[in-house]
């Protein structure tokens, strides 16, 4: 894989913003700045350590911006004994936060591959999710990610991701409609070509209903 589809796939995009990522007292006093907007005072005692707090959790949601999917999925075994079914990884939990208002994405995604010679450790996928869910996201978005870095990274016959979600975007502000899930899938390869191959993926995964209770 050439450099530049390396960058196509997600490389850290910490490494080209660094130098204009503002400091931890800058975030902080941002912080401070969002709580007297709110209506509060970030000097009272309750609110006095929520600014370091607040930045150490934005450390956790978004640390998907200093990990590289492309790097976690470099190392493959090619000792398979010939092995060229399909790879299914289902019900990974994730967690996210919507890129328009900052607002929890709380889900789960079902990935699969179809082998051509090698094969990847089975939670270097989860891990895959990981990543893409640490960063400000849409979910349309990081079901096209996903599948795209497996399908360009691994070289199989074909890649297939499901994702459903709940997203707190909608269940606590805007029409408030809690219990509604977005589902979004993306097929490549034989998934999409094939359709006797995509009912197989959709069977392993099953069609169990989501609701706010299983997150």
């Amino acid at each position: 894989m050439n450099l530049d589809n390396r960058r196509s796939v997600g490389r850290p995009l910490a490494e080209v913003r660094q130098s204009a990522r503002p400091s931890r007292a800058e975030a902080e006093e941002a912080v401070r700045t969002l709580i007297r907007w709110a209506g509060d005072d970030p000097a009272r005692e309750g609110l006095r350590g929520t600014p370091a707090r607040v930045a150490r959790a934005f450390e956790e949601y978004f640390s998907g911006y200093a990990l590289d999917p492309v790097d976690i999925l470099q190392r493959t075994f090619e000792e398979t004994d010939g092995y060229d079914e399909m790879v299914v990884l289902r019900d990974i939990r994730f967690e996210s936060h919507c890129e328009h208002h900052l607002a929890p994405i709380i889900g789960r995604a079902h990935v699969a591959y179809l082998p051509h010679h090698r094969v990847v450790g089975i939670s270097k996928l989860a891990r895959v999710v990981e990543v893409y869910a640490r960063r400000l996201q849409i979910q349309e978005k990081m079901t096209a990610q996903i599948a795209n870095t497996l399908q360009e990274v691994l070289e199989p016959q074909g890649v297939a991701v499901v994702i459903e979600a709940i997203h707190q975007c909608m269940t606590t502000r805007g029409v408030h409609k809690p219990g509604v899930a977005m589902v979004t899938s993306r097929m490549l390869g034989a998934f999409r070509d094939d359709a006797t191959t995509r009912r197989e993926f959709l069977a392993m995964i099953g069609n169990p209903p989501i609701s706010s209770a299983g997150y």
